[in-house]
């Protein structure tokens, strides 16, 4: 194993830790700081791909066999003694982590095109981001935006500062698909449970968020596509009704499409297909579009629409900091 190699790791769970976990789940983020200098558990780690590594798969695959431990030593001996069975579960599954809290800044950027829209969620994991209109809204001090269609529609929290424009309707949506390589069905417990083990586990606000949207996405059934978003977004845009904007979203996703140059192909597919192409990715997937964007805050993603930087975003939609810049 090259120290390269075990640099990147080290820094995966590092970043996780520092970046993303802090002031969100402590048993987290004494596993993944401890875990940086333990060379026994990073070398079991190092059996695995590189992509198999991932800092959230180990913890949610952990999760999913033993539930969540107390403390690092309990972590690391079970662990110790059950890599088979961990390894199994980490190579057998993804970090599909299905956030329908990211609808709260993907709002803003949506309720301003002309309507009516038809959506294509990439990487749509169970298709819980392709409900925004089934939602309710609330930006804090900047208001609120119920749903029309539920009186049990969860409430999506979201901190929006003063540029964000937030609207006072939701969109009128009138068709909507998602893509993804593995499709999570929300009928299936097991695949839901999956998606639970993802939340971490302090957050009982995004596990009730989640169950809520399981339960809408259940009554709603949104058509997805068993298939890879470089090969088959084509023949999908082609269903989407006239007369609608057509919008392509991803959230969290191109991190895991490699090389660059893959992204970048990706990217152009998207925009000659679509009307519209709402990115909210690290900002390091499209160096370009974060390039305009000035220094990425700590632990942000960056919304963009058309490659064009619109505002830095909280991972799971806790927070929205408007950034797009005028014509003028």
């Amino acid at each position: 194993m090259s120290g390269s190699e075990r640099g990147k790791l080290v820094d995966w769970y590092r970043s996780l830790a520092d970046d993303y976990l802090r002031g969100r789940s402590p048993i987290y983020v004494e596993l993944c700081s401890r875990i940086t200098g333990d060379a026994e558990i990073l070398q079991l780690l190092e059996t695995l791909p590189f992509p198999k590594r991932q800092p959230n798969l180990l913890l949610a695959s952990y999760r999913w066999l033993f539930g969540v431990p107390d403390n690092y030593a309990t972590f690391r001996e079970r662990l110790r003694q059950s890599w088979p069975e961990v390894a199994k579960v980490m190579r057998a599954r993804s970090t599909q982590t299905n956030e329908p809290g990211r609808c709260a800044v993907l709002l803003p950027a949506l309720a301003r095109l002309p309507e009516p829209l038809a959506l294509i969620e990439v990487g749509t994991s169970a298709g819980l981001c392709l409900l925004p209109d089934f939602y309710d809204y609330d930006y804090g001090e900047r208001g609120r935006v119920p749903s029309q269609r539920r009186e049990d529609a969860p409430l999506l929290p979201c901190s929006a500062d003063a540029a964000t424009p937030i609207p006072t309707a939701l969109p009128r949506i009138v068709w909507r698909a998602g893509i993804d390589l593995n499709p999570i069905d929300v009928n299936d417990e097991a695949a839901v449970r999956w998606l639970q083990m993802l939340v971490w586990p302090e957050q009982t606000d995004r596990q009730d968020r989640l169950a809520k949207a399981a339960a809408i996405a259940r009554a709603n059934r949104v058509r997805i596509h068993r298939g890879d978003l470089l090969t088959d977004l084509v023949g999908i845009a082609k269903e989407a009704p006239k007369g609608a904007t057509l919008v392509v979203f991803h959230t969290a996703v191109l991190a895991y499409v490699a090389p660059q140059e893959a992204r970048d192909e990706f990217s152009k597919t998207a925009q000659d297909l679509c009307d519209v192409w709402l990115s909210n990715e690290d900002p390091s997937v499209f160096p370009g579009i974060a390039a305009a964007a000035g220094p990425p805050p700590k632990g942000k993603m960056l919304l963009a629409q058309n490659g064009r930087p619109l505002a830095w975003t909280d991972p799971h939609g806790a927070t929205i900091n408007w950034i797009e810049q005028s014509d003028e």
